[in-house]
């Protein structure tokens, strides 16, 4: 009987070695184009923030009105605006304690002092009036800047608009595509007045 040569072996051993190359190759591969096709947040449309539930999305469109009396006039440093799974969040922020506010549904938005309407495009219209409260310094210079429509283009709510800063009173208008339910919340360190509104 002949031996078998070294390279009979080799060729021998890769026969053996090859199939199971190859279907690891198509595992890994079969894994690669699996999480490829995994879709992302802006691909389904959905907000990228965890944690949200049902209950967190606002149903009501009841009107809001919380007196307060004997305050300082609450100063408006700014306001912030994001959309969140189901709803989009306004936040107005603020130096000193949370003022009396309304909310309500409005026709449209009338500048406060003129009465003049401010012309801005939507579906419904919700006025946060706070008071009392200013949205300008000792001096007169504003404290909440740029306006008074400052675009938003979230997912209801179009535009937020400044309607006045007058007489201790600060109007906030929201301009949405459709009316909707909101909620308001009132958190602290630092104050800050939160609305949110459904899509």
């Amino acid at each position: 009987m002949r031996p078998s040569s070294p390279s009979g072996d080799r060729s021998s051993r890769l026969r053996l070695v090859a199939p199971f190359v190859c279907l690891a190759l198509l595992t890994a591969c079969g894994t690669t184009s699996q999480s490829a096709r995994l879709e992302s947040p802006a691909e389904t449309g959905r907000s990228a923030t965890p944690g949200t539930t049902p209950s967190d999305v606002p149903t009501s469109t009841a009107e809001v009105d919380v007196e307060r009396d004997g305050l300082d006039p609450a100063v408006v440093t700014g306001v912030r605006y994001a959309t969140h799974d189901g709803y989009d969040r306004v936040v107005i922020d603020l130096k000193g304690d949370i003022p009396g506010y309304k909310v309500q549904w409005v026709k449209e938005f009338l500048e406060d002092g003129s009465g003049e309407p401010i012309g801005v495009r939507g579906g419904a219209y919700l006025q946060l009036t706070l008071f009392p409260a200013n949205a300008h310094d000792d001096d007169g210079y504003p404290t909440w800047k740029g306006g008074p429509v400052y675009p938003a283009n979230l997912k209801n709510v179009g535009d937020v608009v400044r309607t006045g800063d007058f007489e201790g009173r600060v109007g906030i208008g929201l301009a949405l595509a459709r009316r909707a339910g909101f909620q308001v919340k009132e958190q602290s360190g630092p104050s800050r007045l939160v609305l949110d509104v459904a899509h």
